[in-house]
């Protein structure tokens, strides 16, 4: 994979001759920065220029849950993951995620025409670049529209239609600026212009399965099918929320164009799927499935044909992020202190079904309410969907050569709990004198930060690599934005909207079986199609997105508090509420002589810190434009319920 360096250098060039001089001394160029008739002139300068456009998308990276190096606006991307109670963040600042009732109606918000006018620069700039090659020329125009129509792209799905600027505004400083202000185009424009775009420049773009870090016709492709997926979800979806709309378009998409996007959607999967646009595969490597799985997120040579497009990092480059320092297992972690954060709730994890194709919640009490005992910790999650293993540290999972120790303490014959408030501290077992261990190093423990408090920890894009989770190296594995995997599970949504119900289980039976899950599926549902997407694209950064498009977060998220029987109930319905993270909780049980001395049992545990119950409103649809941005611009119609 080429990767895409960052020479510091020439950050500034997107800004020299941007602006109107206003003295013969300002005409005097800055040593420090190169004119653009010589940037523009050397293929290697206009590499490292968009190589910064290429980085300046990492924002959206870690705003969906990855982490950048120093976090967005300070905030590691690894919070966003413990966000919709499919984890739980174990870290005491970040308890406020698990005990407010409510997000913001600005949560998500983002208004970044900076780097939209730094694209539009680039772009005229290498038009008229009288120096560089017609190959050349194209395909860093080509790269350019890419990176602006899915900038554009993200910033449709969190706002609706946005002014769409395509070209350079300069300000002549007449102190008028009504001609510099444009109006929200209508939402379904802003999803024409990124499908309209993809469209225009994918046989600019290399035609290569190998290059992940650049645009290719494979990456243009992926992001057009996504895109009109979304947007055939909002136009069929919307209609059941018309609260959430505006006369003018500006949010709110026709339900009879939802058929059009879908086709869309169907046709761009398709070119990829059948390798017009480059050899891409699922990636099936290792033997185990599980390990599988895990290792297509980390692993960065040529043999890895799923990944189509990534942010890619590298530790000799100083290009690095924390992820791995802020989630690995605390006791296997590089200096003992920075890890365990994100850990995986039992929401998440019940929900990867059992290999006949079933749901079922992990058994923790036989069928007249006495508890089942298990010889070894990962018995209770035997027979289920590979992926669980691959996305989720297990109790007693393996991990750089070593297992981690998550066990809540000892069940007495009474029922009562004997345990302590760490590993360290060691206490006899009643009727001994002994001072053993008493609770996992690796916790469950109500409370106790950077130690899971679910019973989990994360695996997908967990870096095994030595030194990965020190913060004097950090990590280089690369996020993936369009995958393979990803694609498949997009035709499927589409075909299946589209009645093509045959076509659709084709796709989704590939990505199942590459689970483990063999048996093919021989129907279809619209509740199979949200789940199998909760369970592949887990921690990617897919989960808000989806339920926004689908008008499924008001009932998901619902502000009400959960019980342990809502949480094993309607496995796998699309409604299914997910307001608080749950764990599972495994005990040692004490009773000498007993024929279960030393099994193991479970608990479903919320964790004490749960105190809020997530309540998604109408107005979260979409994020609410900053009073700055309303007063600067009066063209800007504010968003419903605004």
């Amino acid at each position: 994979m080429k990767k895409i360096y960052i020479y510091l250098t020439f950050t500034a060039l997107l800004f020299a001759g941007a602006c109107k001089k206003d003295s013969d001394f300002l005409d005097v160029p800055p040593k420090q920065v190169i004119p653009d008739e010589l940037a523009f002139s050397d293929p290697a300068l206009v590499l490292s220029i968009i190589g910064d456009l290429y980085n300046r998308q990492l924002d959206f990276s870690s705003l969906d849950g990855f982490a950048d190096p120093n976090g967005d606006n300070g905030v590691p991307g690894w919070k966003t993951f413990a966000d919709f109670s499919d984890a739980f963040p174990s870290e005491g600042g970040s308890y406020n995620i698990v005990q407010r009732n409510s997000w913001g109606f600005s949560e998500w918000s983002r208004w970044d025409y900076g780097y939209i006018r730094d694209l539009n620069l680039f772009i005229e700039r290498a038009t008229a670049a009288p120096k560089l090659t017609e190959a050349d020329k194209t395909r860093f125009i080509a790269e350019a529209r890419f990176l602006r129509a899915n900038f554009y792209f993200e910033l449709v799905k969190r706002m609706g239609g946005v002014p769409l600027i395509t070209a350079s505004q300069v300000y002549d400083y007449s102190g008028v600026v009504t001609n510099l202000q444009t109006p929200r185009s209508k939402e379904s424009e802003i999803y024409d212009f990124v499908i309209a775009e993809a469209e225009a420049i994918k046989d600019l773009l290399p035609t290569s399965a190998t290059q992940k870090s650049r645009a290719t016709k494979g990456a243009a492709l992926a992001m057009e099918c996504r895109a009109a997926l979304y947007a055939g979800s909002i136009a069929k979806y919307g209609a059941t929320t018309p609260q959430v709309s505006l006369p003018g378009g500006e949010v709110g998409i026709p339900v009879s164009m939802a058929n059009g996007y879908y086709t869309k959607a169907l046709t761009a999967a398709q070119a990829i799927i059948t390798g017009t646009a480059g050899g891409y595969a699922l990636y099936k490597v290792a033997p185990d499935l599980s390990d599988n799985f895990a290792a297509l997120f980390i692993d960065k040579s040529s043999a890895n044909l799923e990944s189509i497009f990534v942010e890619d990092f590298k530790v000799n480059t100083g290009k690095v992020h924390g992820y791995t320092t802020n989630t690995q297992p605390y006791s296997i972690s590089d200096e003992g202190g920075d890890a365990g954060r994100l850990n995986p709730s039992l929401n998440l994890v019940q929900s990867f079904e059992l290999l006949n194709n079933t749901y079922a919640p992990l058994a923790t009490r036989d069928g007249s309410g006495n508890a089942i005992f298990y010889t070894n910790q990962q018995d209770i999650f035997a027979g289920r969907d590979a992926r669980l293993a691959g996305t989720v540290l297990l109790p007693n999972a393996l991990f750089k050569g070593a297992r981690t120790d998550i066990w809540a303490g000892y069940q007495l014959a009474d029922g009562s709990i004997f345990t302590s408030s760490d590993a360290s501290i060691l206490l006899a077992l009643p009727g001994t004198n002994t001072l053993v261990q008493v609770v996992g190093k690796d916790g469950p423990i109500n409370g106790k930060e950077f130690r899971t408090q679910t019973g989990f920890y994360n695996r997908k894009y967990l870096d095994p690599a030595v030194g990965s989770g020190r913060r004097g190296r950090q990590s280089d594995v690369a996020f993936i934005r369009y995958r393979f995997g990803e694609v498949l599970l997009n035709a499927a949504e589409a075909a299946f909207e589209l009645g093509q119900t045959p076509i659709a289980l084709g796709y989704i039976n590939q990505v199942r079986a590459r689970a483990g899950l063999v048996t093919p599926l021989t129907a279809l549902t619209f509740d199979r199609i949200v789940h199998e997407r909760r369970v592949e694209l887990a921690f990617e950064g897919h989960t808000l997105y989806d339920m926004k498009r689908w008008r499924l977060a008001t009932a998901v998220w619902n502000g009400e508090a959960m019980s342990v029987a809502d949480l094993t109930a309607n496995i796998g319905l699309r409604t299914k509420k997910n307001t608080q993270p749950y764990g599972l909780w495994p005990y040692k049980y004490y009773n000498p002589g007993n024929a279960n001395n030393g099994k193991w049992l479970f608990k479903e545990v919320r964790p004490n810190v749960v105190t809020g119950a997530s309540r998604f409103q109408l107005g979260n649809y979409y994020s609410q434009i900053n009073d700055g941005i309303l007063s600067a611009n009066p063209k800007i119609v504010k968003q419903p319920n605004q």
